[in-house]
């Protein structure tokens, strides 16, 4: 049974930073292309970035320079670094087992979904 468990939300001041943790367990990590998606209140949800096995990652143009995706395949462990943020971050969070390294990133056929952890950036 695949689990895929979000951590790190928050709310934060404009400009502000937070780093999101996302754990998976019961499938083979590094041959999995990880990912993050958010979705606002009112919005379809949307691709973030994607990181393939070996780092190489895309991101959306509206993060891009602002957010850093990174992974420990000896943990099971994916990170989503968020600085700078603007209240137009605010959405839920989540982690995808599955994406696709197209820009903006798209999940994969058969992707799994966390439960999502949300973010919001005051103004």
């Amino acid at each position: 049974q695949v689990q895929v468990v979000e951590s790190g939300g928050g709310l934060v001041q404009a400009g502000g930073s937070l780093r999101l943790s996302c754990t998976v367990s019961g499938l083979t990590f590094d041959a999995v292309r990880m990912g993050w998606f958010r979705q606002a209140p009112g919005k379809e949800r949307e691709g973030v970035s994607c990181t393939s096995w070996t780092t190489f990652s895309t991101y959306a143009d509206s993060v891009k320079g602002r957010f850093t995706i990174s992974r420990d395949n000896a943990k099971n462990m994916l990170y989503l670094q968020m600085n700078s943020l603007k209240p137009e971050d605010t959405a839920m969070y989540y982690c995808a087992a599955g994406c696709t390294l197209a820009v903006p990133p798209r999940p994969a056929a058969g992707v799994y979904w966390g439960q999502g952890t949300q973010v919001t950036v005051a103004s």
